[in-house]
């Protein structure tokens, strides 16, 4: 069959666009896959929260993921289920509270599942991720001396039962950090769910009242999550209160700096001038002894 030369043009057209279609297409990225975790958080017994974060696999390595998406349920996707609808920061994170409104459902079971949804974008696949967590709970106390102790507890059969074998953390909050209480890192409880240990920084700075904040820790653990609780003891040495600019103190005014920082700034001040003296002085005599030099030849 033989074309008639007045379709070329159009028969052109339409080649031309199939390629660039195909092309299109061909070029068009594929959506990566959203990898999100959910860690729950329960402070002192009374504040519980969720930190959700978001990453993906980019070149072999996981980078976080800023701007997605995230609505986060309590055991069921329902609006009343509601914990967190949230978008992650820069390092790929955001939190959530747990609602008040939500305790009835909370207190009804010892087991719980978070569900984290993201819907996708243009970038993202959507996704849905689902942890569970056992109630627990934490308490912190002191005994005789300087010793102290914690014991978790998990809801169990309508009543509270020790856990034993659990890592616990026992640490003094700090400005810079919290600082270990003890020599150990971590205790393990026993069948009572109980650890002890004995305080080892005496002397350490408190506030003005000579209060230390000491602060047991469950950290990451696959059955109950983040626990913390947190009890203020008068063990600590009495620290002033606020600072006074008067003082010749780094935080000072300037007609109150250390006599040591002025000393170090005036000898650095001094020495670099005299140096720079004696190279000029040195300059002069050489072009002066040149001169000389050039007189007597002529002579």
């Amino acid at each position: 069959m033989k074309w008639p030369l007045n379709y070329l043009p159009e028969l052109a057209i339409i080649i031309l666009l199939s390629l660039a279609g195909g092309r299109s297409r061909a070029q068009t990225p594929a959506k990566k896959d959203l990898l999100v975790t959910v860690g729950f958080y329960d402070i002192d017994n009374r504040a519980m929260y969720l930190s959700v974060h978001a990453r993906t696999k980019v070149d072999g390595r996981f980078q976080p993921v800023k701007g997605a998406r995230i609505r986060v349920y309590l055991d069921k996707d329902s609006a009343a289920c509601l914990t967190g609808d949230l978008v992650t920061d820069p390092a790929g994170e955001g939190r959530a509270i747990i609602s008040p409104e939500l305790k009835d459902r909370w207190n009804s079971s010892a087991t719980h599942s978070f569900i984290a949804i993201s819907d996708g974008d243009t970038a993202f696949n959507a996704s849905r991720t689902e942890s569970s967590v056992t109630r627990a709970r934490l308490q912190i106390d002191t005994g005789e001396g300087h010793t102290l102790s914690a014991v978790l507890q998990e809801w169990k059969n309508g009543q509270w039962m020790p856990v034993k074998g659990v890592d616990v953390k026992v640490d003094i909050r700090r400005s810079g950090g919290n600082l270990a209480a003890s020599d150990k890192e971590a205790y393990t409880t026993d069948s009572a769910g109980k650890i002890t240990a004995d305080f080892k920084r005496d002397g350490l700075p408190g506030d003005e009242k000579g209060l230390l904040t000491l602060i047991a820790k469950v950290e990451d653990n696959d059955l109950y999550g983040n626990l913390q609780a947190e009890l203020p003891v008068p063990w600590g040495s009495i620290g002033k209160a606020g600072f006074s600019i008067d003082n010749r103190t780094l935080w000072g005014i300037r007609s109150r700096t250390p006599i040591w920082l002025l000393f170090m700034a005036y000898s650095i001040f001094f020495s670099v001038w005299a140096v720079l003296v004696y190279l000029i002085l040195q300059i002069v005599r050489i072009k002066r002894a040149g001169h000389a030099d050039g007189y007597h030849a002529r002579l």
